[in-house]
């Protein structure tokens, strides 16, 4: 008789060396990196929306500025900004989770060198505190509140 096809098979064999560990780790703070990267970048355009924003409501009320031939632009312009930075934010930490969880596999539990248990970080709630920032700035500046 034949034996059951396993139903995930591994696409590659792993092969447990000092090499291969060490390639897991570079692998792992890369992701890390990665995840830096967007956050950097995300908290630019949150903060340059949210500047764009609150420069021109304060320069229409200045004396002696002629009005906007379309006042509303800059506040669109601003939210489109915010609106960017809190997307990328969602995008990036759902990539980050599902490469984590790659690593994370039994595949490759043996190059982790861990026990069971993954290694947390403190971006990760430092991302989802700064995507809660992003999405409240966005209210905020949607309904006028600031």
């Amino acid at each position: 008789m034949s034996q059951p096809a396993d139903e995930n098979p591994p696409r590659f064999e792993v092969h447990v060396t000092s090499d291969s560990h060490f390639s897991w780790l570079r692998t792992r703070l890369s992701v890390e990196r990665t995840l830096m990267s967007w956050v950097r970048t995300s908290v630019s355009l949150i903060g340059f929306g949210f500047t764009i924003v609150q420069f021109f409501e304060r320069f229409q009320d200045m004396q002696g500025v002629a009005p906007a031939l379309r006042p509303q632009s800059p506040r669109v312009l601003g939210l489109a900004l915010i609106l960017a930075g809190v997307g990328a934010l969602a995008v990036s930490l759902w990539q980050y989770r599902s490469l984590l969880r790659y690593l994370w596999s039994k595949q490759f539990a043996q190059l982790a060198g861990v026990d069971e248990d993954p290694h947390k970080t403190p971006l990760f709630a430092v991302t989802i505190v700064l995507l809660l920032i992003g999405i409240f700035t966005f209210i905020a500046v949607l309904f006028r509140l600031v």
